[in-house]
């Protein structure tokens, strides 16, 4: 029997990683798994290769989790190590100190710094406080080796008999991790890290329904019965071997890619809307499939939903700064081997390869978009309403998206048309460009809310966009500041912003001077002055005798509050304008009113339909105005 020190320049390396790296310790499982999918796939290597005689037989990697004896095992038939190997691959560790490393990585991502050292192997002592490995190469004339270390730098290693080439691993799990004797949390695991490695990996058992085998008499029986289906156990593969990402899109259809989304995403109740699959080879390697989810409301928009993988092995779902941002809102998986496994985020941020990677993505994106458009605009159209906010919030977040998707980006309209912004813009220009040559661009935010404004807009022949998105308020910032000669505003914005207003097309005044500070002191007298601001203007006889707008700067503002989820300086501070048309004969009926009290209740009345128009009106005010509506009555 040999025994000895593990050579490592440090007294104890062992409390170094359960204590640095407890916090992420479940992925020893992962590592272990790694370290015989790689030995498999290289015993399977070689045989095509026809340089070792070994029979392959039988390679599934086997898991087997013993509460008795407080053991986990991971066997597989790989290509297994010689003593001589183990003292290398084992025994050896270029470590430069426990000092070196706490220094050199604290703050980084524990659970992906244990292979940087190639410590793989050893994360097993997170959970354990014994670890024996059993292995025979595959090597002719090899001998099987155990070797066996009880979390001290002391080990042994003895000849031992094995049939099978391959590894098993037994981990003596500690008391203080005993949950891992959890079958069904190592399924759990193994589902997490390793559910599409390229290698069966079978764990216990699983219950099937199933119909027995017929027996020779039961065929001839006149009249036999169906026979019904037992409770059976079979082995539980956990893992997918050949996933979707793998295979050559032209060998897949529509429901295939369905499949594999819900096999992903069990709780997903509606299917993607498309997906976009990602096979390169140069100047780096990449595959995957991206998803763009259903998205019904704000609710909907949740990040970390696309898994990374390294040659199959799962490494995470929190990809913000890793791929572009916008496509943290994206389902599914990429994989790419130039990725490393075992670093940090912060070193995956700043890889070249990483940030390479993340502009193919965001270019086979745009790309995918712009075919979509083009080949089939109408299908395009339909699903516009769910591809705007994956794709404002790219433009938002990465000006070179916004550059890509600019020329087939839609804008829709209350009449549920859709239009690029140039073609929009050719559309209004005539009628809605104001003195200045600037191109107003009335839109609405809710048109039930805001029906009344768009109706009146309409009648005066123009046309009004709905722009009732979680991004709009950002986005139309963006649109104004990458084209000069276009305006947003709100239909029921301040009226001296609006087109409507330009001067060569002011209604005539109907009142006097005297006659319109008169109406404005009256309406003044019924509103809150904090709240809101009565200004009389000369509209239409057709336009409502009373209106009621608001900044448009102001309410833009405050709507990039509320997405952003902070509060700026407006807070929760409302104001509103009251704006009276001083040309409506129900203005002209306040002033020649001669009883106070009734012309009091009348500009209340007409102040309060303005404001329940907008859902302003509520609590005690809105039950005054009902009991008051019945009085006139």
């Amino acid at each position: 029997m040999q025994t000895g020190n593990i050579n490592v320049k440090t007294e104890n390396i062992f409390p170094v990683i359960k204590k640095f790296l407890y916090s992420d310790h479940e992925i020893f499982l992962r590592e272990l798994i790694s370290n015989a999918v790689d030995a498999t796939q290289k015993i399977k290597t070689l045989a095509s290769r026809g340089e070792t005689n070994s029979e392959l037989g039988d390679l599934t990697i086997v898991v087997k989790v013993n509460k008795e004896d407080k053991t986990i095992r991971v066997m597989d038939r790989g290509i297994g190590m010689t003593a001589e190997e183990v003292d290398r691959y084992i025994n050896q560790i270029a470590f430069s100190g426990a000092e070196d490393f706490l220094s050199k990585y604290k703050g980084n991502d524990a659970a992906n710094i244990i292979g940087h050292f190639g410590l793989g192997f050893y994360s097993s002592f997170m959970v354990a406080d014994q670890v024996e490995i059993i292995t025979k190469s595959y090597k002719e004339g090899s001998k099987a080796v155990k070797w066996s270390c009880d979390g001290s730098p002391s080990f042994s290693m003895e000849e031992i008999e094995k049939e099978d080439r391959g590894t098993e691993i037994i981990l003596h799990v500690a008391e203080d991790t005993e949950e891992f004797l959890n079958e069904d949390k190592i399924v759990g695991l193994l589902n997490k890290y390793c559910r599409f490695l390229p290698i069966p990996i079978l764990c216990g058992t699983k219950t099937e329904w199933r119909k027995p085998e017929p027996k020779p008499e039961d065929e001839n029986a006149e009249n036999k019965e169906e026979p019904k289906e037992e409770a059976v156990q079979v082995p539980r593969i956990i893992n997918d071997t050949d996933p979707i990402w793998q295979k050559s899109p032209s060998s897949l259809k529509d429901e295939d890619y369905q499949k594999f989304y819900h096999e992903l995403y069990p709780m997903a109740m509606e299917d993607p809307m498309f997906q976009i699959h990602l096979n390169v080879d140069y100047p780096f390697n990449l595959t995957g499939v991206l998803y763009f989810p259903k998205v019904k409301n704000q609710l909907d928009l949740q990040k970390n939903r696309v898994q990374l993988y390294c040659n199959q092995v799962y490494i995470t779902d929190e990809l913000e700064g890793i791929i572009p941002e916008f496509m943290t809102l994206l389902h599914g998986v990429i994989d790419s081997p130039d990725i490393p496994l075992n670093v940090s985020r912060s070193y995956l941020q700043s890889d070249s390869n990483v940030k390479k990677i993340s502009s193919y993505i965001s270019k086979k994106v745009a790309e995918k978009l712009e075919s979509m458009y083009k080949e089939n605009r109408e299908d395009f159209e339909k699903k516009w309403d769910e591809l705007k906010v994956f794709l404002q919030y790219g433009s938002l977040t990465d000006e070179k998206f916004y550059e890509k998707i600019k020329d087939f980006y839609l804008l829709k309209s209350t009449d549920g048309k859709y239009y690029t912004l140039e073609e929009y813009r050719n559309l209004i220009s005539a009628l809605q460009t104001d003195k200045n040559d600037m191109v107003i661009m009335l839109y609405a935010a809710n048109v039930d809310e805001q029906h009344l404004y768009i109706q009146s807009a309409k009648e005066k022949g123009y046309d009004v966009l709905l722009m009732d998105g979680f991004f709009d308020a950002h986005f139309i910032n963006m649109l104004e500041q990458k084209n000069e000669k276009i305006r947003f505003t709100r239909v029921d914005a301040d009226i001296i912003d609006k087109l409507i207003e330009k001067k060569d097309e002011v209604c005539p005044a109907k009142l006097s001077d005297d006659q319109q500070k008169s109406l404005k002191e009256f309406f003044t007298k019924s509103v809150n002055e904090q709240m809101f601001t009565v200004m009389v203007d000369n509209l239409s006889e057709t336009d409502l005798p009373v209106l009621i707008t608001q900044n448009e700067f102001m309410r833009r503002f405050k709507d990039m509050e509320r997405v952003s989820g902070k509060q700026g300086i407006y807070g929760g501070f409302e104001h509103y304008n009251i704006v009276v048309n001083g040309n409506h004969p129900l203005a002209s009926r306040v002033l020649n009113e001669v009883d106070e009290e009734k012309r009091t209740k009348l500009v209340q009345q007409m102040v309060d339909l303005a404001l329940l128009s907008q859902n302003i009106l509520t609590g005690e005010k809105l039950s005054d105005f009902v009991k008051r509506s019945f009085d006139l009555l």
